[in-house]
């Protein structure tokens, strides 16, 4: 299998990967245990997701500055919302 060397095609195959990837962890029974995982893994591949979508489909690979202040500005965003999830 030949390996797209289209940037947009790749990122559109990792969007599709990692919500695969999410939609397997909604739908596998989690322990009671460990639901703050899960809810964090959760999380984390959102912000994934996120960052493809800014690199790639809105071009900010192409622009270091902003896109070094988005991706820290996402994850100040992705941490604030985790810290609430586990304090929740």
């Amino acid at each position: 299998m030949r390996v797209p060397r289209d940037p947009l095609l790749r990122a559109w195959g990792a969007l599709i990967g990692l919500s695969l990837g999410s939609t397997l962890l909604s739908l596998a029974p989690v322990p009671a245990g460990l639901s703050t995982v899960a809810g964090a893994l959760f999380l984390g591949l959102a912000w994934l997701k996120a960052r493809v979508i800014l690199g790639r489909y809105l071009g900010l690979h192409a622009a270091p500055f902003w896109h070094r202040g988005f991706g820290i500005s996402l994850a100040g965003f992705c941490l604030l919302l985790l810290a609430l999830y586990l304090t929740a």
